[in-house]
């Protein structure tokens, strides 16, 4: 189970680094107007993956029960549907892509990139609709625990992505060329990904025989929840770029979005850990061993909460000026003040989303937890409408935290109710070794901006190396010291050897 999860969080942190590479030189291409034109694009077709209807995750499921029940026919039986399903879904994906293009012409968009926001538009509306399908391979390694070889298509569409882009807006800095890339890039890892999976699964058969109306129903017994939270985070994190758009100005979108970021792709690294804990549940169940989940539960949350800590400090403290050298001191203001405030409400959210919502998920138990995302999300955008007028990017940030917070709350007490588990005993095993023991790391990187006014990148290297290893020390002497899960010293030998002496 580390060794999948370590592969997940290797694929985030590369594409952390490629998208940290690949934004200011394309709002330097494109120019902060062109590239606000193009989050306003990814944001409003982002929507139609909402059509996907919760059915990746529901494969992913149910794939793993006949994997785990060595159900071959079965198996064959759900890739048919869910076959059947994504071109049906992608389809309906292009057609109301296509119906919602007077909305997007709505946006006050320079007469300048107008004709390009167009075209670019209906090519991203294309890439969307072709992804439905694609995903379909992806749950076939997921329920099969095959995460390292996953991980390592993705990586190769990932390079592809990154050195397509650098070459093509280097030559023609559009919009139309941008969405083109992700078309390239998006064919080349399909085409890779199905060939690794018919070589290392060759019981596999994708064909549409096996489609039927009872293997829909089955499916959609479950997806349907998964619909509703897919709702839920798209209003929580994908609503804010309309919302700027529309309520204050597209030019202060790329503002937003590159201080969220930093926060969604410490979700990503984090839900890294759901990605293997929520067919890891189900594997659990189907094989009558739900007493161990428990441990993972217990286990998973704790280092999520860790690493959370350790991220979150370092973005709380010397985010901004990251920005700042990264995309200039202009910035540093605006976006830095509303990393600030959502770094502040995920990291009370990341390390419940991370382990519980899996769990559940993985156990068939979706109905509540996704409901009260979806509640969530509906008071982002209300509270984001509200205090954007009046607090303008900092109100729409204060919009999405409060809501995250009370969702964290909701989802850990419905994790600990399942699992027939007081949720006095989760925190106090997770919470308060791990809060003192990130007591050294902050004062670290106070002392890094008060003390030696960090500001440029060797200055804020130095800070995350140390901090790193400062948290590290602190965790392998007092965070995980004696623990009955994670204790470090008593399970790496060398450590072992070391404490007996």
């Amino acid at each position: 189970m580390l060794k999948n999860i370590a592969s997940n969080w290797g694929l985030q942190i590369v594409t952390a680094l490629v998208t940290y590479v690949l934004t200011p030189f394309t709002i330097y291409k494109l120019g902060q107007i062109g590239y606000g034109t193009w989050l306003l694009i990814t944001s409003m077709t982002g929507y139609l993956l909402l059509l996907s209807l919760g059915v990746p995750m529901a494969c992913v499921r149910y794939m793993t029960q006949y994997v785990s029940e060595h159900k071959v026919r079965e198996l064959n039986a759900c890739i048919s549907n869910a076959a059947g399903l994504f071109l049906l879904l992608g389809g309906m994906s292009l057609l109301i892509g296509t119906i919602l293009f007077p909305v997007f012409r709505s946006y006050s968009i320079p007469l300048e990139l107008r004709t390009q926001a167009q075209i670019g538009y209906f090519l991203v509306v294309l890439w969307v609709s072709a992804d439905f399908i694609g995903q379909l391979p992806y749950a076939i390694m997921a329920a099969h625990h095959d995460f390292l070889f996953r991980n390592a298509v993705q990586l190769a569409g990932l390079i592809v992505r990154l050195l397509l882009t650098l070459a093509v807006l280097t030559v023609r800095p559009s919009l139309v060329y941008l969405a083109l890339v992700q078309l390239a890039a998006m064919a080349f890892e399909y085409i890779v990904m199905w060939t690794v999976v018919k070589r290392r699964y060759p019981f596999v058969e994708l064909h549409l025989r096996g489609f039927s109306a009872k293997g829909v129903r089955l499916i959609f017994s479950f997806s349907v929840f998964v619909l509703i939270l897919a709702v839920g985070e798209r209003l929580m994190f994908q609503s804010d770029a309309l919302v700027i758009g529309a309520f204050l100005d597209i030019q202060q979108i790329p503002y937003y979005v590159v201080a969220n970021s930093f926060g969604l792709y410490l979700i990503y690294f984090v839900v890294a850990i759901a990605g293997v804990v929520m067919p890891m549940a189900t594997k659990l169940e189907a094989e009558g061993r739900r007493h161990v989940l428990e441990e993972v539960f217990l286990k998973w949350s704790k280092i999520a909460f860790s690493l959370t800590m350790i991220a979150g400090l370092f973005l709380l403290i010397l985010g901004p000026r990251f920005i700042a050298w990264w995309l200039g001191p202009s910035f540093e203001g605006p976006s830095g003040r509303v990393l600030q405030i959502l770094t502040i409400g995920g990291m009370i959210y990341l390390p419940v989303r991370g382990v519980a919502l899996p769990i559940l998920m993985g156990l068939g138990k979706p109905k509540q937890p996704t409901i009260a995302f979806v509640i969530s999300g509906v008071a982002n955008v209300v509270m984001s409408i509200l205090l954007a007028k009046s607090l303008g990017l900092a109100g729409v940030a204060i919009g999405t935290s409060v809501p995250l917070i009370g969702y964290a709350i909701t989802l850990l007490m419905l994790a600990c109710r399942e699992l027939g588990m007081p949720v006095t005993r989760w925190f106090a095993y997770v919470v308060p070794r791990a809060l003192v023991g990130a007591i050294p790391a902050a004062a670290v990187l106070l002392w890094f901006k008060w003390g030696v006014n960090v500001h440029g990148f060797v200055g804020l290297a130095a800070a995350g190396v140390s901090v790193l290893a400062v948290y590290g020390l602190s965790c392998l002497l007092f965070v995980c010291q004696n623990d009955p899960y994670i204790d470090l010293r008593s399970r790496v030998p060398v450590l072992r050897n070391w404490r007996r002496a």
